[in-house]
C-alpha cells in the first residue's frame, strides 16, 4: 500500500511560489529608470555622434525589453493552477530568463558588427558631450543596481535583469573612458573600443545564465541539492530499507521539488504508522536540504517488485 505526502515551500516567496514577484516593485522601478536613460542615450549618440553611446542605448531597450518580459512572466505566474496546468504558469519567469539570454547575445553581436564597420568609416565623436551623458547611464544603471542587487539572488529572471544592469553599468564606464581618450588624445578609435569591450562583457555573464536557466527547462537535480546526500540520509532513516524512482528538479526560482518512492520495514510502518513516517522523512529533508515540497510513496517491502510486474 502506498502513500503519499505534499508540502509547499518557496524561500523569500510570496504565495505564488515564485522567488520573482516578491521584487515586482523594484523591476518596475528598474525599468522606468531604464526607458529614461535608454531616450537620454539615443539622444546623447545622436548629438555627439558616438557610437558607444548608441550601442549603450540598444542594450538598454534589450534591458527594458527583458524587465518587461520579467513583470509579464510575475502577472502569468500568480494565474492559479487548473486542471491542465497543475503547476499553473510558474515556469513562464524561466521562459522569460531564456528570452532575455537570446536577446543579449543578438545585442552583444550588433554592437560588435557596428563597431567594426566604424573602424571602417571612421567617425567624429564628440568627447565632451559622450562623458556628460555616458554619467548620465552609470548614475542610473547604479540605481537600478542597487534595488536588483538582493533580488538577483533569489530568481534566475531577476538575475537575468540584474546582469543586463550591470552590462550597461560597465558600457557606461567604457563610454566615459573612451569619451576621455578622446578628449584627451583624439584618438577616434576609443569609441568603438570600448563598443566591442561593451559586447564582449555581455557574453560571459549570458553564457552563465543560459546553463542556469537551461538547467531548469532540462529538469536537471537543483544546484544545492547533492542527490547522493539525499539518499543516504532517507536510508539513514530507521525502518527505511531502500528507496527508488528519486527525482528531484525546479519548477521555477524559488520553488524546488523533489518526489521518491520509500521502502519501509512492514513492522515499523505498522508500529508507527504512515503518518509518523511522513513527518520524519519531511524534517529529514527540511532540516539538512533546501527542499520542503516534496512527494513520498511508502512502500512495504518487495512491494518494488510487484510494480515491476504491474508495468510488464
Amino acid at each position: 500500500m502506498g502513500a503519499g505526502h505534499d508540502h509547499g515551500h518557496a524561500h523569500g516567496a510570496p504565495a505564488t511560489g515564485t522567488a520573482t514577484a516578491a521584487y515586482r516593485g523594484r523591476l518596475r522601478v528598474a525599468l522606468s529608470i531604464t526607458l529614461t536613460v535608454m531616450v537620454v542615450e539615443i539622444v546623447g549618440g545622436l548629438v555627439a555622434d558616438s557610437l558607444a553611446l548608441i550601442a549603450d542605448a540598444a542594450h538598454m531597450a534589450t534591458d527594458a525589453l527583458g524587465l518587461g518580459m520579467a513583470l509579464l512572466a510575475i502577472h502569468f505566474a500568480a494565474r492559479p493552477p487548473s486542471e491542465t496546468r497543475t503547476f499553473g504558469y510558474a515556469r513562464a519567469e524561466i521562459l522569460a530568463a531564456l528570452a532575455n539570454c537570446l536577446l543579449l547575445l543578438c545585442v552583444g553581436g550588433y554592437v560588435l558588427y557596428e563597431a567594426i564597420q566604424r573602424f571602417v568609416t571612421p567617425a567624429d565623436t564628440h568627447g565632451g558631450q559622450t562623458i556628460v551623458f555616458g554619467l548620465i547611464g552609470l548614475v542610473a544603471n547604479t540605481i537600478s543596481l542597487v534595488l536588483l542587487m538582493r533580488g538577483q539572488k533569489d530568481s534566475l529572471n531577476v538575475r537575468g535583469a540584474f546582469l543586463e544592469v550591470v552590462a550597461d553599468a560597465l558600457g557606461s564606464v567604457a563610454v566615459i573612458i573612451a569619451a576621455a581618450v578622446i578628449m584627451t588624445t583624439g584618438w577616434q578609435a576609443a569609441d568603438p573600443i570600448a563598443s566591442i569591450l561593451i559586447s564582449l562583457m555581455i557574453v560571459p555573464r549570458t553564457w552563465k545564465l543560459l546553463q542556469e536557466t537551461l538547467n531548469v527547462l532540462l529538469e536537471a537535480a537543483p544546484k544545492n541539492v547533492d542527490m547522493a546526500e539525499v539518499r543516504a540520509h532517507i536510508l539513514a532513516l530507521p525502518g527505511v530499507e531502500d528507496i527508488h524512482d528519486l527525482h528531484a528538479w525546479t519548477i521555477t526560482s524559488g520553488m524546488p521539488v523533489l518526489s521518491v518512492h520509500v521502502v519501509v520495514s512492514s513492522d515499523v510502518l505498522n508500529a508507527i504508522g504512515h503518518e509518523k513516517m511522513l513527518h520524519e522523512l519531511q524534517g529529514c529533508l527540511g532540516v539538512h536540504f533546501d527542499v520542503e515540497h516534496c512527494t513520498f510513496q511508502l512502500e512495504p517491502s518487495g512491494h518494488a517488485e510487484h510494480e515491476a510486474k504491474l508495468c510488464h
